[in-house]
């Protein structure tokens, strides 16, 4: 019983081996071909077609075949393979008719056989044909120029690089093009300015360009779509980018030398002429002019310049001019050129005395005829000094800066009345706007005492000028007023009364008469009378003056207003009897008679 089983199995085998050995039907025709059984020599049918190509033919583009089928027999489907290094099926059919147009760009160029392959269902048969070995060479356009002529600047290639021209709007845009094929058949343009699109250039008679002038070329970029067709169905593209510019480039911000304004050198640089002009979304900045007379203009690429300047204001003419060959408007610059110092003209301060509180004003006056004064840059010092000379106050021992700033400031110091015979030692540092600065030469004010002792001119007087130079007639009065121009707690004030001979030689000292003391407390109104009596006892002329603190002890504001000096005359003759001076009246007489002689003499 168990070969039963066994049996079945082999029958089974032999049946799966016997129709995998069966001729391929539609659905199996992309497996390889079976070798035709014996039995395929008795189809009754024939293939033939005049489309297939011959042997060294050379085959583009589509591949049309139509086969005809002749003969007895039944064709159950039909396979038509391109056989080459590889094979490819153009059509797999199970109708007439028996047709295929086959696109031979799809596979690479190379030799190739057509291989036809029909099966016969009555004879259970394929049935084939063969053409001969041909060659498939299908060529793509290749487009070798697409250019606008007569372009300003650039080259096309890309849109940071494009073709930029300043036609105008009623002008031509000349495009070229060129390609290689071996059936080129026409061109196409899109994408160009203004309205409407150029003809395709072909069929038939290429013109290879267009001269575009559509009457309405506006300003803009453009990226120009070349299209070229051959009769093998090919088609292939290329770009040109242009681009229409027609305004010129603004010019702002031009910097003059390192921060703009006057300027202290005679060699000045420009700069920002290239990065700061500004031509939207034009060509771009291509260089910079300038002119000193808005007439000779001169060009650069570079984005600074340095020019040659005298003393003085200037106007520099500048322009920017893009790669479309457009220039901006004309822009003035203003160039200020100082190359001279400030000049000093003098300091004003208050009288600095010991008895001043408080803060004192200090200016100095200076003046630049160019770029004028920069107080913000000039600044004043001070210091004290013993004396009032040499380069720098050797009590402070350094320059101090007065205030914060300027020619105009305060001084503050907390007792005035400690510096007196000291000087105030002033300088100042001058600075113009152009940056030129002079530093003055230090000038000094004495700080004096705020006391000043006098004699009153109007209430120190003598009573008589000539004396009969006796004991008893030769008194002379003199009344002085002492005056103080503050309080005084000084203490005692020591004055004399003092004589010399008006012909006294040099080396004579004067003769102190008489020394009055006046206590401090009798000047508290300020003022004090005194009398001093002198009796003359000799003729001639004799030398009299009074004197407040002749010993200097006290320290005052002015010590020449100490003395005051009288002249009077010891005379023999009695008092105001003089000689007089009067002609003699005889004298008279004779004049008058001379006179009037003079005046009859006839006139010539």
């Amino acid at each position: 019983m168990r070969s039963r089983p066994t049996a079945l199995l082999l029958v089974a085998l032999l049946l799966l081996v016997h129709a995998n050995h069966q001729p391929g039907m539609p659905g199996n025709l992309g497996a390889e071909l079976p070798e035709a059984p014996d039995i395929a020599r008795s189809s009754g049918l024939t293939l033939s077609s005049s489309s297939l190509p011959s042997a060294g033919d050379t085959v583009t583009g589509q591949l049309t075949l139509l086969i005809t089928v002749s003969g007895t027999g039944t064709v159950e489907w039909m396979r038509m393979d391109l056989v080459g290094d590889s094979t490819t099926t153009m059509v797999n059919t199970t109708s007439s008719p028996w047709y295929t147009s086959f696109n031979t760009k799809s596979v690479d160029n190379g030799t190739y056989t057509v291989f036809v392959t029909a099966f016969d269902s009555d004879a259970n048969a394929t049935v084939t044909l063969e053409s001969g070995s041909f060659d498939i060479a299908n060529q793509e356009p290749i487009i070798t120029a697409f250019t606008v002529l007569n372009a300003a600047s650039g080259n096309g290639t890309s849109s940071s690089d494009r073709l930029w021209f300043n036609v105008a709007a009623t002008g031509t845009l000349a495009f070229r093009w060129g390609a290689s094929d071996d059936d080129l058949d026409r061109a196409t343009l899109a994408n160009v300015p203004g309205s409407g699109t150029p003809a395709t250039d072909g069929p038939g008679t290429l013109a290879y360009g267009w001269d575009w002038a559509p009457g309405d070329l506006g300003e803009g970029t453009w990226n120009a779509v070349l299209t070229v067709s051959d009769e093998s169905g090919y088609n292939v593209q290329d770009t040109v980018f242009i681009g229409i510019d027609r305004t010129g480039p603004s010019l702002n911000n031009v910097l003059i030398g390192s921060s703009g304004g006057w300027q202290s050198t005679s060699s000045v640089q420009l700069s920002g002429l290239i990065n700061n002009a500004d031509d939207g979304f034009g060509s771009g900045v291509a260089s910079a002019s300038w002119s000193l007379d808005n007439s000779t203009w001169t060009s650069t690429t570079e984005d600074a310049i340095t020019l040659e300047f005298s003393e003085g204001e200037h106007t520099v003419y500048l322009r920017s001019t893009d790669r479309a060959g457009n220039d901006g408007e004309v822009v003035e610059v203003a160039v200020a050129v100082d190359l001279t110092a400030p000049e000093g003209l003098g300091w004003t301060l208050p009288e600095l005395t010991t008895s001043r509180t408080g803060a004192i004003a200090v200016t100095f006056a200076a003046e630049d005829d160019g770029a004028g004064i920069d107080e913000s840059s000039s600044y004043m010092e001070y210091g004290f000094d013993a004396n009032g000379v040499g380069s720098t106050p050797d009590l402070t021992g350094r320059w101090v800066s007065l205030g914060t700033g300027g020619l105009n400031g305060s001084l503050g110091l907390a007792s005035w009345a400690t510096k007196s015979g000291q000087y105030l030692m002033v300088r100042a540092v001058v600075t113009d706007a152009a940056g030129n600065a002079m530093t003055t030469v230090p000038s000094s004010f004495q700080i004096l005492p705020g006391l000043d002792l006098r004699w009153n001119a109007t209430g120190t007087v003598i009573d008589r000028l000539v004396v009969k130079p006796t004991q008893a007639e030769g008194l002379v009065r003199i009344t002085s007023t002492l005056e103080t121009n503050e309080a005084y707690f000084g203490g005692p004030v020591k004055l004399r009364l003092e004589t010399a001979p008006a012909d006294r030689l040099s080396n004579v000292d004067w003769t102190v008469l008489e020394t009055r003391t006046v206590d401090s407390a009798d000047l508290n109104d300020a003022m004090e009378v005194i009398e001093w009596n002198l009796t003359v006892t000799t003729q001639g002329q004799l030398d009299i003056r009074v004197v407040i603190d002749p010993f200097d002890g006290i320290d005052e504001y002015n010590e020449a207003n100490n003395a005051a000096y009288f002249v009077v005359t010891g005379a023999s003759i009695s008092p105001g009897l003089v000689p007089s001076f009067a002609p003699s009246l005889g004298l008279v007489l004779l004049a008058g008679l001379l006179v009037g002689v003079l005046g009859r003499r006839p006139r010539d």
